[in-house]
Protein backbone atom coordinates (compact mmCIF):
# COMPACT_ATOMS: atom_id res chain seq x y z
CA UNK A 1 0.00 0.00 0.00
CA UNK A 2 1.68 3.11 -1.54
CA UNK A 3 0.77 6.86 0.37
CA UNK A 4 -0.76 9.08 -1.56
CA UNK A 5 0.22 12.91 -0.96
CA UNK A 6 -1.74 15.81 -1.90
CA UNK A 7 -5.43 15.24 -2.45
CA UNK A 8 -5.75 12.98 -5.37
CA UNK A 9 -7.91 10.56 -7.26
CA UNK A 10 -6.33 6.88 -7.49
CA UNK A 11 -6.90 4.94 -10.86
CA UNK A 12 -9.44 3.04 -9.02
CA UNK A 13 -11.32 6.53 -8.91
CA UNK A 14 -11.02 6.75 -4.86
CA UNK A 15 -10.72 10.31 -3.59
CA UNK A 16 -7.50 9.72 -1.27
CA UNK A 17 -6.69 12.58 1.48
CA UNK A 18 -2.78 13.99 1.97
CA UNK A 19 -0.50 11.37 2.97
CA UNK A 20 -3.10 8.57 3.50
CA UNK A 21 -3.16 4.88 2.57
CA UNK A 22 -4.82 3.70 -0.30
CA UNK A 23 -8.15 2.07 0.25
CA UNK A 24 -7.54 -1.30 -0.41
CA UNK A 25 -10.20 -3.25 1.44
CA UNK A 26 -11.56 -6.02 -1.06
CA UNK A 27 -15.51 -5.17 -0.23
CA UNK A 28 -16.94 -2.19 0.37
CA UNK A 29 -19.87 -1.48 2.09
CA UNK A 30 -22.63 -1.00 -0.62
CA UNK A 31 -21.70 -4.46 -2.14
CA UNK A 32 -24.40 -5.53 -0.61
CA UNK A 33 -27.00 -3.37 -2.42
CA UNK A 34 -25.45 -3.75 -5.82
CA UNK A 35 -28.17 -4.49 -7.50
CA UNK A 36 -29.88 -2.36 -6.18
CA UNK A 37 -27.76 0.74 -6.68
CA UNK A 38 -27.28 -0.29 -10.47
CA UNK A 39 -30.50 -0.75 -10.65
CA UNK A 40 -31.26 2.67 -9.52
CA UNK A 41 -28.52 4.11 -11.62
CA UNK A 42 -30.05 2.55 -14.76
CA UNK A 43 -33.75 4.19 -14.36
CA UNK A 44 -31.50 7.58 -13.95
CA UNK A 45 -29.57 6.93 -17.43
CA UNK A 46 -33.05 5.94 -18.75
CA UNK A 47 -34.32 9.53 -17.14
CA UNK A 48 -31.20 11.49 -18.59
CA UNK A 49 -31.96 9.87 -22.16
CA UNK A 50 -35.74 10.88 -21.83
CA UNK A 51 -34.65 14.46 -21.07
CA UNK A 52 -32.35 14.23 -24.20
CA UNK A 53 -35.48 13.26 -26.02
CA UNK A 54 -37.27 15.95 -24.52
CA UNK A 55 -35.20 18.98 -25.52
CA UNK A 56 -34.58 17.15 -29.42
CA UNK A 57 -38.81 17.32 -29.67
CA UNK A 58 -38.69 20.69 -28.64
CA UNK A 59 -41.50 19.98 -25.33
CA UNK A 60 -42.22 23.20 -22.92
CA UNK A 61 -39.40 23.95 -20.72
CA UNK A 62 -41.31 23.25 -17.01
CA UNK A 63 -42.05 19.56 -18.46
CA UNK A 64 -38.14 19.12 -18.71
CA UNK A 65 -37.44 20.67 -15.43
CA UNK A 66 -39.62 18.75 -13.80
CA UNK A 67 -37.84 15.79 -15.22
CA UNK A 68 -34.44 17.28 -14.26
CA UNK A 69 -35.61 17.83 -10.40
CA UNK A 70 -36.41 13.83 -11.23
CA UNK A 71 -33.40 12.79 -11.96
CA UNK A 72 -31.35 15.16 -9.30
CA UNK A 73 -33.45 13.63 -6.68
CA UNK A 74 -32.43 10.19 -7.94
CA UNK A 75 -28.92 11.10 -8.01
CA UNK A 76 -28.88 12.24 -4.51
CA UNK A 77 -30.98 9.21 -3.16
CA UNK A 78 -27.90 6.79 -4.56
CA UNK A 79 -25.34 9.68 -2.91
CA UNK A 80 -27.26 9.25 0.48
CA UNK A 81 -27.27 5.61 0.59
CA UNK A 82 -23.86 5.84 -0.70
CA UNK A 83 -22.89 8.24 2.07
CA UNK A 84 -24.27 5.90 4.14
CA UNK A 85 -22.55 2.35 3.63
CA UNK A 86 -19.18 4.20 3.19
CA UNK A 87 -19.92 5.46 6.70
CA UNK A 88 -21.07 2.46 8.39
CA UNK A 89 -18.60 0.12 7.27
CA UNK A 90 -15.56 1.51 5.47
CA UNK A 91 -15.18 4.90 8.52
CA UNK A 92 -16.74 2.41 10.99
CA UNK A 93 -13.94 -0.26 10.09
CA UNK A 94 -11.34 2.66 10.25
CA UNK A 95 -12.28 3.78 13.20
CA UNK A 96 -12.05 -0.14 14.68
CA UNK A 97 -8.26 0.05 13.93
CA UNK A 98 -7.68 3.86 14.32
CA UNK A 99 -4.49 5.82 14.05
CA UNK A 100 -3.91 7.90 10.76
CA UNK A 101 -6.44 5.55 8.65
CA UNK A 102 -9.53 6.16 11.04
CA UNK A 103 -8.55 10.17 10.43
CA UNK A 104 -8.04 9.81 6.68
CA UNK A 105 -11.33 8.08 6.22
CA UNK A 106 -13.67 10.50 8.37
CA UNK A 107 -12.04 13.73 6.62
CA UNK A 108 -12.70 11.85 3.58
CA UNK A 109 -16.36 11.77 4.54
CA UNK A 110 -16.84 15.00 5.62
CA UNK A 111 -15.04 16.27 2.51
CA UNK A 112 -17.83 14.00 0.61
CA UNK A 113 -20.31 15.41 3.02
CA UNK A 114 -19.58 18.73 2.43
CA UNK A 115 -19.32 18.20 -1.18
CA UNK A 116 -23.01 17.07 -1.83
CA UNK A 117 -24.20 19.75 0.29
CA UNK A 118 -22.76 22.10 -1.88
CA UNK A 119 -24.17 20.74 -4.88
Amino acid sequence: MQPVTDDQTTTAGQSTVANAPVHDHATHGYITAKDDYLKRLRRIEGQARGLQRMVEEEKYCIDILTQVSAMTKALQAVAMGLLEDHISHCVVDAAVHGGPEAEAKIKEATDAIARLVRS
